[in-house]
């Protein structure tokens, strides 16, 4: 009879290393991502602060005072004053709400839509993901900035412009990730454990939804980032033309709009240079933060 030793009784009865799942390797590289996980909490913190700003500050975001008009940065005032008298910082947290809010929005509406579409489109393929394909092919080369225009002008003031605006964005937005959802499915229903869900009667809503897009989550979610950065993005272009947030909204869009004027932009530095750098922080957050999840999620990479 072979004797075993205390050594080998020892390794025999050690249990077997559980391996990680794909979701716990990915959250453990993100972590080690310094500038991924840095970005992370700079947005969250900016997020906070913004939502917070009645507890913040107390000025009032729409009063117009002539006697502080274009005033520099002081104790009073820690940004200074725009050329209307209204408190920079004050406008700068209010404007991160709706600048957040609008960008926010309009990514999980994108990103709705062109699931929805992209995994019907690439389940059902055939007449199918033909019409929805072509019906892309029509949005994603849609006129976004006249179709804005127009319809800005149309519903001023006859309803809600900051949701009309969310709307109108969300609308003509999800065809680039459409495309991406419907590639990933046409290429992951093509596994054998989705033609035996098929073979025992599963609906095609059951195997969309329970099998086919937790699968492809991990992309959606990368997607979802560089989504939010665009939205943040085309949100600040529209305000600061005219087209966007409504003036008396505050946003960051709108707080750049008094750039326009060269007095302004040369001497007053502090009107519009507060908004400009926290879009431009903030947008390359949001980019560091989708590198981060793309490398994570990325089998390739180093672990």
């Amino acid at each position: 009879m072979e004797i075993l030793t205390q050594k080998d009784t020892n390794i025999s009865a050690s249990p077997p290393k559980k391996s990680l799942s794909q979701w716990a390797i990915a959250r453990k590289k993100f972590l080690k991502n310094k500038l991924a996980l840095t970005s992370l909490i700079f947005l969250l913190f900016v997020a906070i602060i913004s939502f917070l700003a009645p507890y913040i500050t107390t000025a009032d975001i729409t009063r117009i005072n002539i006697g502080e008009m274009s005033l520099e940065p002081s104790s009073k005032h820690w940004l200074g004053t725009d050329k209307a008298g209204r408190d920079v910082f004050t406008r700068l947290l209010y404007g991160g709400r709706i600048s957040l809010l609008v960008g926010m929005s309009c990514t999980l509406f994108v990103i709705f839509l062109g699931t929805l579409i992209g995994s019907v489109a690439g389940y059902f393929g055939g007449t199918v993901d033909s019409l929805l394909m072509r019906f892309t092919d029509f949005i994603l080369n849609f006129p976004f900035l006249v179709f804005v225009i127009v319809l800005n002008a149309i519903l001023f003031g006859k309803v809600n412009g900051l949701w009309v605006l969310i709307g109108v964005i969300s609308l003509l937005s999800w065809g680039g990730i459409a495309r991406i959802v419907r590639s990933k499915i046409l290429a992951e229903k093509e596994n054998e454990y989705i033609i035996a869900a098929i073979s025992i009667g599963c609906s095609p809503a059951k195997i969309i939804v329970k099998h086919l897009l937790p699968n492809v989550l991990s992309t959606i979610i990368v997607q979802a980032t560089i989504t939010f950065a665009s939205m943040i993005v085309i949100e600040s272009a529209l305000s600061f033309l005219g087209f966007g947030v409504p003036q008396e909204i505050p946003s960051w869009g709108n707080m750049l709009d008094s750039a326009i004027e060269p007095d302004v932009l040369q001497f007053k530095l502090w009107i519009w240079m507060p908004p400009a750098i926290l879009i431009t922080i903030t947008i390359l957050s949001i980019n560091f933060i989708g590198e981060g999840l793309k490398d994570a999620f990325n089998p390739k990479s180093r672990r």
